[in-house]
């Protein structure tokens, strides 16, 4: 086998396998109250959402498959952003501009120092931001293709094992109690139902079974969405999602390093 081939299938096995490596102890993280919020919905969020096709049949200027754009784009701002509300504002290319500035960074790096972050004058907020200059920030995103093409995507078509699906929540933890949000790729394939992305960025524990986590949901600016973890049997499910209906999905940890 040439050498590149077998790069790329090491490289695919190393993937596979981060469905199937051992969970990480939850007992730790789980057993202590939880941290604060990383983000505070309606002030570090979008204000418009990623729009469904089904549901906005023949709506001009469709704004949709761009979940994955804005998902990350939290993260991004969240770490290489800051808004200068008293400062004066600029004008909507300058602000699309700015959009470009943060969103080009990658969302795996370690957040900036403030005196280094690209600054937002005129807003306290994201949520101000994209109300106000909705059409300037989108013309700042990036597109959608490369999202859609992604090849880690394809993780949704793997099996995983429970131990695979701890691990996935205890990192998820871990980044949250470190001030760290966490961008999951969620499925319930082969139900042609969810496939998708979240912000998962506060958690509680109910029951003493249950972690659940609360997340940034692209498709619903005005509240926050939940999936929970099973911890008995080790399993994620979509206890409330946007359009989605309650029960079993899998869940995988996005945009946390170069190759991941």
């Amino acid at each position: 086998m040439r050498r590149p081939a077998r790069h790329f299938l090491l490289l695919c096995l190393a993937v596979a396998l981060t469905g199937c490596a051992t969970g990480r102890h939850l007992e730790p993280a789980t057993g202590r109250s939880a941290p604060a919020p990383v983000l505070r919905f309606g002030v570090d969020t979008f204000a418009f959402p990623n729009e469904s096709r089904s549901k906005n049949v023949g709506k001009p200027d469709l704004y949709a498959n761009y979940c994955f754009v804005m998902a990350r784009a939290i993260t991004q701002f969240h770490h290489f952003a800051r808004f200068a509300p008293d400062a004066p504002r600029l004008t909507p290319a300058e602000y699309t501009e700015r959009v470009r500035q943060v969103t080009s960074r990658a969302p795996w790096h370690d957040p900036l120092p403030l005196e280094e972050r690209v600054v937002i004058p005129g807003f306290a907020s994201l949520y101000e931001l994209s109300a106000a200059e909705e059409l300037a920030v989108k013309a700042g995103l990036p597109g959608r293709f490369w999202g859609w093409v992604h090849w880690t995507n394809w993780r949704v078509t793997f099996p995983v094992t429970g131990a695979g699906q701890e691990r996935v929540v205890a990192e998820t933890l871990a980044e949250i109690e470190a001030g760290r949000p966490v961008q999951l790729l969620v499925t319930n394939l082969p139900t042609v139902e969810l496939n998708h992305t979240v912000i998962a960025y506060d958690y509680r524990v109910y029951e003493g079974r249950f972690l659940e986590l609360r997340v940034y949901d692209p498709n619903d600016p005005a509240r926050p969405g939940y999936i929970a973890f099973d911890r008995a049997e080790r399993r994620f499910f979509a206890s409330d999602v946007f359009d989605t209906n309650p029960g079993d999905i899998r869940a995988f940890r996005m945009y946390y390093s170069p190759l991941l």
